[in-house]
């Protein structure tokens, strides 16, 4: 027979389930919902989605003209027009070579490594080699540059560490960003 006690206790362990099984979920669709939101409002439009619609379709449409003969002559344009503008060409440049890095044809964080953060000691973090020459830095030595991502955000830090407390992984760097981004949560194969 059960007692109110041990009755009491699996009823709070069910609740406490229940919150660890509604608490993502409800956070996850809030988010998404906000940011649906957020987008379908940029271009606005009494129909619902129709907003967020237009703004795929059109950044769909820049994507194929920026591929094609049009794309030259503005972005000689553009791209003169922000080298002369001093604070502006420094966030332009930074961000455009972010951007090559993430999804462009430069890819930096291609390289997945494991850096012994202190000689001597077992502490070791995931990241990712971004650079292996730094002479233009003046930084001589055999140094590599090594981007070590946060969890749960999209920033970091760079670090420059000597070449041999890096070891280079044998993993996909797509496995190694989500597994540090999700605080090492998600494994590689999960979706």
């Amino acid at each position: 027979m059960m007692t109110a006690r041990r009755f009491g206790k699996l009823l709070l362990s069910y609740f406490f389930r229940g919150l660890l099984l509604t608490v993502p979920l409800t956070i996850l669709i809030y988010v998404l919902a906000t940011v649906l939101h957020r987008l379908d409002s940029l271009i606005p439009y009494d129909f619902p989605g129709l907003g967020i619609l237009t703004l795929l379709v059109g950044v769909t449409l820049i994507g194929y003209f920026g591929s094609t003969f049009l794309y030259q002559p503005i972005a000689d344009f553009g791209h003169e027009v922000l080298q002369r503008i001093p604070f502006l060409k420094t966030i332009y440049s930074a961000l455009t070579d972010m951007m090559e890095a993430l999804v462009g044809s430069k890819k930096k964080f291609d390289r997945p490594v494991l850096v012994r953060m202190v000689q001597g000691s077992n502490l070791e973090k995931l990241g990712f080699i971004t650079s292996k020459d730094l002479t233009h830095l003046g930084v001589t030595g055999n140094k590599v540059a090594v981007y070590l991502p946060h969890s749960f955000a999209w920033s970091g830090n760079l670090y420059i560490v000597p070449a041999e407390n890096v070891t280079p992984l044998d993993a996909r760097a797509g496995d190694v960003m989500k597994f540090v981004v999700s605080g090492g949560v998600v494994d590689g194969d999960d979706e």
